[in-house]
């Protein structure tokens, strides 16, 4: 688990993340979201060790990262594919982070194995192309077997295969109980596999929690039907917290009720149904009117849009 409590960074004058609270729990893939600028990198690298916090905390498991006397047992990191040594194969590579943990041989074969790099583990890395950087990072993270994983966009330069398999491992990461928190910008990509979202902005918290709560906090699913029988469905489906709308004589928008409940008052007040859709906002949509206010670089259309 992994748990903010009032964290803020401040560079001179300048406020990177400010009384950031929000907590990330095992069994679930997290996405962390934020515009450029929000502080999702500055808030990544207070959570590994590599910033200083000014105030506040993030710890993972109830510790600091620097707490931890084997991290890499503890916490699987991914924030700069690159920062491998171009000269060295991936084996090496692994192999010498694996003897600063005594992590056998043995389990970087594994790994390897895992991420689809076996057939080239004695190349250098140097030569390796964007995914097949991003497979070694991830391999990296892999290697002390930990509880939580934190990946700053892991599917970038994958092809559709390897972003297929990114999913799915992230997916069966989560479901073994371990906390995987992840930022990207492919918000399709994060609307299949998250869970749970932490949004921020101008390094503030804008949302925390369960991706559909978030986004149907921003505009309630509506349901679409077409009836020759409005005006008895209309009658029908009258409650608390539930709003009809029409904009033709067969045609209703329907707020509070779920499309399955609509179609069960239609078939008991007998009426016909030429369509029944439910229409809710994308992850993309409800990112945008989220962080509308707290965007830091934008043209002059977008400001006005």
């Amino acid at each position: 688990m992994i748990i903010a409590e009032s964290l803020t960074k401040r560079y001179g004058e300048k406020v990177a993340v400010e009384d950031l609270s929000f907590t990330v729990r095992p069994g679930a893939v997290t996405g962390f979201l934020g515009p450029n600028g929000a502080g999702k990198s500055t808030t990544m690298r207070m959570l590994v060790g590599l910033d200083q916090p000014t105030d506040g905390r993030i710890t993972i498991d109830g510790r600091d990262y620097r707490e931890l006397p084997d991290p890499l047992r503890h916490v699987g990191v991914l924030l700069d594919a690159r920062a491998v040594h171009p000269g060295r194969s991936a084996r090496n590579h692994l192999l010498m982070v694996a003897h600063t943990h005594q992590i056998p041989a043995a389990r970087v074969d594994e790994v390897l194995n895992m991420v689809g790099l076996d057939s080239v583990a004695r190349q250098r890395a140097g030569g390796f192309s964007l995914g097949m950087g991003q497979r070694l990072g991830v391999a990296t993270a892999l290697l002390g077997d930990p509880e939580v994983l934190v990946l700053d966009e892991p599917v970038n330069g994958l092809d559709p295969d390897g972003v297929l398999w990114m999913r799915e491992l992230l997916r069966r990461l989560a479901r073994e109980g371990r906390t995987v928190f992840l930022s990207s910008h492919l918000m399709s990509e994060l609307s299949l596999i998250a869970e749970d979202l932490v949004v921020i902005g101008q390094g503030k918290l804008l949302a925390c929690g369960a991706m559909d709560d978030i986004v149907s906090s921003v505009a309630p699913n509506t349901i679409r039907v077409i009836t020759p029988d409005a005006a008895v469905l209309t009658a029908a489906l009258q409650g608390p917290h539930v709003s009809v709308t029409s904009s033709d004589r067969e045609t209703l928008e329907i707020e509070g009720l779920s499309a399955r409940e609509v179609g069960v008052r239609a078939a008991a007040a007998g009426v016909t149904l030429y369509e029944l859709t439910s229409h809710s906002l994308s992850l993309e949509e409800a990112f945008m009117q989220i962080t509308k206010n707290a965007i830091e670089y934008s043209t002059a259309a977008e400001a006005a849009s």
